[in-house]
């Protein structure tokens, strides 16, 4: 029989102790941590799970700031130990002693900022990727809120943005050695990616500066260097450029020198009152009609010969009953190859919550000359956080929008 340490180590790199390690570093709700907890034990969380636990988790956990979210975890985790007739370890019961002795003001409170760790785990079928690290998984430090409420003020991580993240992680090709920028950049995961993945450049915005701030110290905690000023061409690949960028403020001249190749997008269509804001700065970064020097509006030449092009005609408008196209609009002017053209393309990805929003975003698009594309079933990004139960892929659209010639 191996002995305990050999077994720890097999745990330690079986599927679901990677999991409850992962969820746990992303603060995952209790109960999907526990979910896993019994995973590991064979369906029971025996004395040597609570070691793992306590030994990989637990005991090297900065354990202060987690006061609150831990507390919660060792509750349910203790009462599913005792409920199914399993001891519970001595340092489990004093670390939540500990807890709840700890006055509110020692504690912190739920508006404050948390590390968690994002793990993108790949699975075999992509360890061919660019983007796939040799350890084949990539970890992710960002401080953040555990409170939803603070979205507005881009600390937390919405589920849009883990998606787009696991897209471009998915497709490195797209966005390798591409200039890329982000609208409402939120936390900076999106970019973190962008910069593992070697965009040429990337730069990051967002119209709330208390955002950028903690946006930057997450660049800097993933080891990216940051500026705030404009950078025509990129001086440094591991550098992401930081813009102050309100959508209802944002100048033409200013967009103009932004250039980007790709523009990015993660749950940005969500307030009625900003989507003509959003539409207008989308409409100016993708129109770039005289990049090329023949100046012709032809696109057909986009792909490369002997590729198989698709091609659709489509748009992605949606009814309120049945979430299938109501109308179609001719876009056979615009030629894709597996996501890459040589023309800007914006890629958003977003949570369809009101459909009455999402169809006042097409119709604004529509005015301001943008195809929309739903690509979501062509580009499947691969399931980098299975353990990450509180998101679901299928939750989210993914957009292709291209500005089409006059």
């Amino acid at each position: 029989m191996a002995d305990e340490d050999s077994i720890q180590e097999l745990e330690l790199f079986s599927p679901p102790c990677l999991h409850f390690i992962a969820a746990f570093l992303a603060m995952e709700p209790p109960d999907i941590i526990i979910s896993f907890a019994r995973d590991c034990g064979g369906g029971k969380i025996l004395e040597r799970v609570q070691r793992f636990i306590w030994e990989h988790c637990i005991n090297r956990t900065d354990t202060k700031p987690f006061a609150p979210y831990l507390r919660s975890f060792l509750k349910k985790l203790i009462v599913e130990i005792e409920s199914s007739g399993e001891v519970v370890i001595d340092e489990l019961y004093e670390k939540y002693v500990y807890y709840m002795s700890l006055k509110e003001n020692e504690s912190v409170k739920g508006n404050a900022r948390f590390s968690k760790t994002i793990s993108f785990l790949f699975p075999r079928e992509c360890w061919d990727l660019s983007s796939c690290p040799k350890s084949r998984k990539l970890e992710v430090l960002l401080h953040c809120s555990v409170n939803m409420l603070e979205g507005d003020t881009g600390c937390t991580i919405w589920p849009s943005s883990l998606f787009l993240s696991e897209f471009i992680l998915s497709f490195p090709e797209v966005f390798t050695n591409k200039s890329c920028f982000e609208v409402g950049s939120g936390v900076g995961l999106v970019g973190i990616c962008l910069a593992h993945i070697k965009a040429s450049q990337v730069i990051l915005s967002d119209g709330d500066l208390s955002t950028l701030a903690n946006m930057r110290l997450n660049l800097e905690s993933n080891k990216l260097t940051t500026r705030n000023d404009f950078l025509e061409h990129a001086v440094d690949s591991n550098m992401v450029q930081c813009l102050h960028l309100p959508w209802e403020s944002a100048a033409e001249n200013e967009l103009l020198q932004i250039k980007p190749d790709i523009v990015l997008g993660a749950d940005v269509i969500y307030d009625p009152l900003c989507l003509p804001h959003l539409v207008r700065v989308l409409a100016v970064l993708l129109n770039r009609e005289g990049l090329y020097a023949d100046g012709r509006n032809d696109r057909s030449d986009v792909c490369p010969r002997n590729q198989k092009c698709a091609k659709s005609n489509t748009c992605c408008a949606f009814d309120g009953s049945s979430g299938k196209s109501t109308r179609n609009i001719d876009h056979n002017d615009v030629y894709m190859h597996n996501g890459l053209q040589r023309w800007p393309v914006a890629y958003i990805a977003s949570v369809i919550r009101n459909i009455d929003t999402y169809n006042c975003f097409l119709a604004l698009a529509e005015e301001a000359n943008l195809s929309v594309l739903d690509i979501t079933e062509k580009m499947k990004p691969f399931n980098l956080l299975p353990y990450a139960k509180s998101y679901q892929q299928s939750s989210i659209r993914m957009l292709c929008i291209l500005y089409l010639s006059k």
